[in-house]
């Protein structure tokens, strides 16, 4: 139980105080439910403060709140008052204060990260001890039997010669010969050691384990490249292209909206934050070589890319806004300016507007690359497959959301050709297949059409129709003078559910 302090009437009130990791419950009382409020102490301070003043002094009042011990616990949080709170026992409000001290969530999450690191090191360490330690077991046992062997050796020689005793004296008598011969035999003992570890590293170095983790880095380093230039790239569409254009767009004579500008560039300048992130993170794990940890940084990036799946939708869309912008002179000469800045390396626009389209899957090319170098027990592999599958996933999603929008946009701008419009071609399942002209024969009987009639100039002209294939149904449109499309009164939208293709084989 504790007494805490109210805001309001500044009177003291004995409640029941529950401590969980960062957050701090107060219940009515100890039987309660459920708590009357909570305190999340996350950058908090909590100190010990003297007894307040202010009642008159001699009285048993007083002399009751002297024996009690305060303590204040101010938040970092702005506008939010300090937390006032006061126990009997000196003992346990001395528990209190060190107890929120150390109630921090980030430092267990930043000692729980240092573990890990240490953790993922060591684990390094292990794989590279067990292939040591396996060389060394096989050399231990050739060791063992050629120890056998020569114990054998001496078993016959001493047969041989029983009447050999072994030299008795002290070490204090010994032979300067022997000592020297010992002294020798040491530090031919020492050489073997170094020599046999040297064999077992240059083993090792040659082995396939090793030549797979160097082209595993060299992948790593190749991504860091790769990305550092997608950065320039999108910093170069960014400030050479889309903020000039907004200035643009803003001035007394616009060459551009800025409706325009949204719809060319679209969500590019947040792409391009989200990848300087990646890549200052790339670039903090490299600094930590050897030890190189990938996947957390895939596990942050996926769940932002879908970003991409908004960019990648807009993109034709963007391309044929900033062609119908370029016909407009102003906007043609100032947009040739900004692709004359040393920057763009003489690359248009369109060529930056590209960049993005080809993120993903690169991403997914660099991932099975990874894969094909990492060991199956490696601690990384399980998070590359899923960051892997989720990439290619949402590559997947990507095509056939732009496949479904270009054929929306191709039947709306057929839909647009035509005078009298065309409702069947605002459904979505209507896909386009292809269009061309054809000479539509007159429906008379077979056989009473003269060959001179059907081979003359002035009916092909009449019957030449232009014709549009969909999967569900086939146009048929007569061209005006002026070049607009018409469709026909009688037969102009033919269905081709349940119908019948019949070819002609006779000539006539």
């Amino acid at each position: 139980y504790l007494s805490k302090k109210t805001a309001e009437t500044n009177r003291w009130h004995e409640k029941w105080f529950a401590l969980y990791q960062n957050v701090l419950f107060y219940f009515e009382g100890e039987q309660s439910a459920r708590p009357a409020g909570m305190y999340m102490l996350e950058g908090c301070n909590c100190e010990r403060v003297p007894a307040p003043k202010g009642c008159a002094a001699g009285s048993a009042k007083d002399a009751a709140l002297d024996k009690q011990h305060y303590f204040t616990v101010l938040f970092g949080h702005e506008g939010q008052k300090p937390l006032e709170l006061r126990c009997e026992d000196e003992v346990d409000g001395d528990e209190w204060v060190e107890a929120i001290h150390q109630a921090s969530y980030s430092d267990i999450l930043i000692e729980r990260e240092v573990l890990m690191q240490k953790y993922i090191h060591l684990v390094q360490i292990v794989e590279t001890e067990k292939v040591a330690a396996n060389q060394l077991r096989h050399q231990l046992e050739d060791q063992d039997t050629e120890i056998e062997r020569l114990k054998s050796e001496i078993v016959a020689l001493n047969k041989t010669k029983e009447k050999m005793r072994p030299y008795q004296g002290n070490q204090e008598d010994e032979d300067p010969d022997i000592k020297k011969i010992k002294k020798v035999q040491s530090f031919m003992r020492g050489w073997l050691c170094r020599r046999k570890w040297k064999t077992i590293v240059q083993d090792y170095i040659c082995s396939p384990h090793a030549e797979s983790m160097r082209k595993r880095n060299q992948i790593v380093f190749n991504m860091v490249e790769a990305e550092s230039e997608y950065v320039h790239q999108l910093y170069v569409l960014v400030n050479c292209f889309l903020r000039p254009l907004r200035m643009a767009a803003s001035s007394k004579k616009p060459p551009i909206s800025h409706d325009d500008v949204s719809s060319i560039f679209l969500n590019s300048e947040t792409i391009m934050f989200l990848h300087e992130i990646f890549h200052q993170g790339l670039k903090a794990r490299i600094a930590n070589w050897p030890t190189l940890i990938l996947a957390d940084l895939f596990d942050i990036l996926l769940p932002m890319l879908n970003i991409y799946q908004e960019f990648v939708r807009n993109h034709q869309y963007s391309l044929q806004v900033l062609a119908n912008c370029k016909q407009n002179r102003d906007f043609d000469k100032l947009l040739k300016q900004y692709e004359a800045n040393p920057a763009c390396e003489g690359r248009m626009l369109e060529t930056f507007l590209t960049y993005p389209m080809f993120q993903i899957p690169r991403y997914i090319i660099t991932l099975h690359e990874l894969l094909a170098h990492t060991p199956h027990e490696h601690v990384e592999r399980k998070s590359l497959e899923f960051a892997k599958s989720k990439l290619e996933e949402l590559s997947r999603v990507m095509h056939d959301e732009v496949s479904d929008t270009e054929n929306i946009r191709k039947n709306l701008a057929i839909e647009r050709t035509i005078v009298e419009g065309c409702d069947i071609l605002l459904d979505t399942s209507q896909t386009f297949i292809r269009q061309g002209s054809l000479i539509q024969v007159p429906s008379v009987e077979r056989g009473k059409l003269s060959k001179v009639r059907l081979g003359s100039l002035s009916l092909k002209k009449e019957g030449e129709r232009q014709c549009f294939l969909f999967t569900k149904h086939f146009l048929i449109c007569t061209r005006s003078s002026g070049g607009k499309l018409h469709l026909l009164k009688t037969g102009g939208v033919l269905s081709l559910i349940e119908c019948t293709l019949v070819e002609e084989t006779e000539t006539s």
